[in-house]
């Protein structure tokens, strides 16, 4: 679409912005038109989320013009976006955590949230149009990360917008619940809301958007139409070689078993947290099992369980086994000690502490691993260990000094990712491992993983993304309710399957097939 065209609802031209040693947008032009579905695709630090802040109000820009349906508009801050018809729904969350969903939905929505009932009432009607249940009178911080996604997505429809951004609104979806979405997104367009979309998921792209913009280095490398390209061509407009970017992995059947986990329950304490019921899984060395899953289904009580951040009595040691050693009962620490590795699913804050360096991060895990001697630092031995997870993992930072924080989601995920895989860990449980990373470094963990299995070790996988599942994994199972599914040969389900799975429909698992008899052997 030419940035000329009059009916642009939203035009950007040549905006550019620049950080210390880095400019971020280079006379970026942009045009959306009422009704269009337009995707913004580009590798992790490309300048996607610098440009979304702009248009948000965020950031402002050092040149360049933005005009809003044809006049030239200052975006003094998000509350002017906000007013002016323009939603965001955030990567990263920008929630209160000790406020209830309600509270966060009409602190946006300002005099028009109406009474607490009215709008109680009106969060329950928009969750469940877009399928996604919510509770308003939930705290925040008690919500897990694919529920606190959902109330970022309601808050934001919830409001009389023109021009909606969305950041990777699918990530914790099922296909059934992500094919809603896009019947939601789809009538929003016919009525004449533009859209924004940004995901690494190509084949969404595709179905979803009805053009594309593509950024290469803070600059726009190209304009598309997704419906008439393959994923492998919408990867190589934002990546140049994306032939190593979609490989197939042979699967693994693995040797003994490392992880046991045996008739697992817990009573959650919280109130609004998942009780996990009667969990039986096993995980080989040599092999990668995934676990799919809804968030709130129990995922964080599992991986709680697992890493030890939440300890059993002791008379309910074996309830976790590793190689057959009972460790339900140990922390976090002790189980490392036993060969454990673990990727949580938030970035920052809990696989990362953001005003620290990379280096300093590097240590809150590996100071295992030779860093510390006689209770001392070793400040050229962790400065090196972060050099290295740099290099290995291609993670694009300045050097091992710079804070967490300033690298994009995807860099900051590669570099927690080969941070416990450079521990040479006999068990590595991952949640989310390529959650809002572009295909680049999706592919790039996709690699470790399989070569740290190849290895020889033992990898438990927690995704949304059915896809990667599938993909990367030699067994798949489903969480839903606290419960588990019995676990299949990845290679002998499907997508379709795995997300009745999600629903709880455990029934519809092929109990019967070979590859079922071979997964419980």
């Amino acid at each position: 679409m030419s940035s000329s065209t009059p009916a642009a609802r939203l035009q950007l031209s040549a905006i550019s912005k620049r950080y210390p040693g880095c400019l971020a947008n280079d006379r970026i032009d942009l045009s959306i038109a009422a009704g269009e579905i337009r995707a913004l695709l580009g590798e992790n630090g490309a300048g996607k989320s610098t440009l979304m802040k702009i248009i948000y109000g965020v950031t402002q820009p050092d040149s360049g013009e933005l005009r809003w349906q044809g006049r030239a508009v200052t975006m003094r801050d998000p509350a002017m976006a906000r007013g002016l018809g323009i939603g965001m729904v955030f990567q990263h969350f920008s929630l209160f955590e000790t406020l209830t969903v309600a509270q966060n939905i009409a602190l946006a929505l300002g005099a028009r949230a109406g009474s607490p009932k009215r709008l109680e009432a009106q969060i329950r009607e928009v969750a469940q149009r877009y399928g996604m249940a919510l509770e308003p009178g939930r705290l925040v911080h008690s919500l897990s990360i694919g529920e606190r996604q959902r109330v970022e997505i309601v808050r934001c429809l919830m409001q009389d917008i023109r021009l909606l951004i969305l950041d990777e609104p699918t990530s914790v979806l099922t296909p059934q619940e992500a094919d809603e979405l896009f019947v939601t997104l789809r009538r929003l367009a016919a009525e004449g809301c533009s859209i924004l979309f940004i995901s690494h998921k190509l084949g969404e792209v595709r179905a979803l958007c009805h053009s594309a913009t593509v950024l290469r280095g803070g600059r726009v490398s190209g304009h598309c139409l997704p419906a008439a390209c393959s994923d492998l061509e919408l990867a190589r407009l934002m990546v140049g070689d994306a032939e190593s970017l979609h490989g197939s992995y042979p699967k693994a059947s693995g040797g003994a078993e490392f992880l046991q986990v045996d008739r697992l329950s817990w009573a959650n304490a919280d109130p609004f947290g998942t009780a996990l019921r009667g969990i039986e899984l096993s995980v080989r060395s040599g092999e990668i099992v995934g676990i799919a899953g809804v968030a709130g289904n129990g995922q964080d009580e599992l991986l709680a369980l697992l890493s030890g951040e939440q300890p059993l009595p002791r008379k309910e040691a074996a309830s976790i086994r590793f190689a057959g050693r009972p460790v339900a009962h140990l922390r976090p620490d002790a189980r490392r000690k036993l060969g454990l590795a673990f990727v949580p699913a938030e970035r920052l804050g809990h696989g990362a502490v953001p005003d620290l360096s990379l280096s300093d991060n590097a240590l809150l895990s590996a100071f295992g691993q030779g860093l510390v001697s006689h209770g001392l630092i070793q400040r050229g031995k962790v400065r090196a260990f972060a050099e290295e997870i740099i290099r290995r993992f291609a993670v694009k930072a300045p050097d091992a000094e710079t804070p967490a924080r300033s690298l994009s989601g995807g860099n900051l995920q590669k570099f927690i990712l080969g941070r416990e895989i450079l521990q040479q860990p006999r068990l590595l449980v991952a949640a989310h491992p390529t959650w809002g990373v572009d295909v680049g470094a999706a592919a790039a963990i996709h690699r470790a993983l399989i070569a740290l299995r190849d290895a020889g070790a033992a990898i438990l996988v927690i995704s949304e993304d059915l896809d990667e599942l599938l993909q990367i994994s030699d067994r798949v199972a489903a969480l839903c309710g606290g419960r588990l599914s019995p676990l299949v040969a990845s290679a002998q389900t499907s997508p379709a399957a795995v997300g009745r799975w999600m629903a709880g429909q455990f029934a519809a698992t092929p109990m019967n097939t070979p590859a079922v008899a071979a997964a419980q052997s």
